[in-house]
């Protein structure tokens, strides 16, 4: 319990990062077509749709490893004290919301710059805690 509650800031991030990535897959694999419908309506004035498949692959590919190390990082943190996968999990979080930052960018959808702004503040605070 000791170990818990001396990092539980981490944990809580971890946990944070967590849900959101595996809500993220749980809802790309559950409505591909639908989020790939979505994908291309939002960047239809933009030279991406026809990298829309390809890329929400890739993307689903760095959230399952985020979702995965975000998770191995917290049973390291209780168990051994380390922080490696932890570190490997925020950073592909980072990465992550790198490209959609892109994405948001490209689109010219300021509003939802800003808001993967906010998640990317947790995220790159995270990589500095684990470092």
């Amino acid at each position: 319990m000791k170990i818990i509650l001396n990092h539980s800031a981490e944990l809580l991030i971890l946990i944070f990062l967590i849900i959101t990535f595996l809500m993220s897959v749980i809802d790309k694999l559950t409505d591909w077509k639908g989020n790939v419908s979505f994908l291309k309506l939002h960047f239809a004035h933009t030279f991406v749709p026809p990298l829309i498949p390809t890329t929400l692959f890739i993307i689903l590919i760095l959230e399952v490893l985020t979702t995965l190390f975000c998770s191995l990082g917290i049973f390291e943190i209780i168990t051994q004290k380390s922080t490696n996968f932890s570190l490997l999990g925020t950073i592909f979080s980072c990465l992550v919301l790198l490209i959609f930052l892109i994405g948001q960018r490209i689109a010219k959808d300021f509003d939802g710059a800003r808001n993967i702004t906010i998640y990317f503040i947790v995220s790159i605070f995270a990589v500095f805690l684990f470092q």
